[in-house]
């Protein structure tokens, strides 16, 4: 398994009329994401509500992944909870539906100390029974997994790699310093990826893909060729799009352009509600000038 590239953290489609999975329109997005180049997949993670989804829902979302992808790129589940002993039950669940690695998040609302977030991800990463991503964001879960405590799980051999979704060079560059065959690091921010990856990152686990395959997977193959100044242009265009999804909080303006891409419906479960209608137009002209509406139509 290599984890490299534009990594999609896929959004999950629901139907309205009966609040239930929309398969059909989870698979013409992944097909979306496969057509545009992206290398890898998260099924369930925080973009994909996995918050929102029961333990039925998140099995069968995970076995349909790994059944449409059909082993053409690894499939990654998010099963980070804010307990040790549900993660492990989840990160068993995902390894059950045929994932190939665990996107474990930091516990959020808890507030463990380095201490606590070294002993929980070794626990997970031994029991667990899949290979392990470490993923920290911060502004979401309210701890922060340090470099030096990211040090000390690098020697674990069943955990193969970190997410950092915080824009910091600093932190970034800290954390390359642990890269290797066997540890790769991820940035886990869009606006930001352009500068990891041409700092030394493997690749990007992206929101915006879901939107933009095509131009977000350019991007990361400008940033591994070394070409900046082709990276620079592709994340100018991608700027506005950036914006859009940065309105309101993740996943809500990514479901709303797929939706108007023809990718499911904009529908999500409380607490979380439809993008405000005073972006729309915005939103709209963006996807306009991007020419996203026929690449989507294709890849399905």
């Amino acid at each position: 398994m290599i984890l490299s590239g534009s990594i999609c953290a896929l959004a999950t489609p629901l139907r309205a009329r009966d609040d239930v999975l929309d398969l059909d329109a989870f698979g013409r997005l992944i097909d979306y994401q496969l057509s545009g180049g992206t290398r890898a997949l998260v099924a369930a993670g925080s973009t994909g509500e996995a918050a929102a989804l029961d333990d039925a829902e998140y099995s069968a979302l995970i076995e349909f992944a790994v059944a449409r992808v059909a082993a053409r790129v690894p499939v990654l589940a998010g099963t980070g909870l804010s307990a040790t002993r549900k993660t492990i039950v989840q990160t068993q669940r995902a390894r059950a539906a045929g994932a190939d690695a665990a996107l474990v998040v930091a516990p959020a609302y808890v507030r463990p100390t380095q201490e606590g977030l070294y002993r929980h991800f070794s626990e997970v990463a031994d029991r667990g029974g899949l290979p392990v991503v470490l993923y920290n964001v911060p502004s979401r879960t309210s701890c922060d997994l340090l470099p030096e405590t990211v040090a000390r799980l690098v020697g674990h051999g069943n955990i193969v790699g970190i997410k950092e979704a915080l824009p910091d060079p600093a932190r970034m560059s800290a954390l390359l310093e642990f890269s290797s065959a066997s540890f790769r690091v991820l940035s886990g921010d869009d606006p930001s990826a352009m500068r990891a990856l041409l700092a030394g990152a493997d690749g990007v686990v992206s929101v915006v893909a879901n939107v933009a395959p095509r131009l977000f997977a350019m991007l990361c193959e400008a940033c591994a060729s070394g070409n900046a100044q082709g990276a620079e242009a592709i994340d100018q265009r991608l700027r506005p799009l950036y914006a859009v999804l940065g309105m309101e909080p993740n996943p809500i303006p990514v479901k709303w352009c797929l939706a108007e891409l023809g990718v499911g419906e904009a529908t999500l479960r409380l607490p979380l509600v439809p993008f405000s209608v005073v972006h729309h137009a915005v939103g709209q002209d963006v996807l306009n000038g991007l020419g996203l509406g026929e690449a989507a139509r294709d890849a399905g």
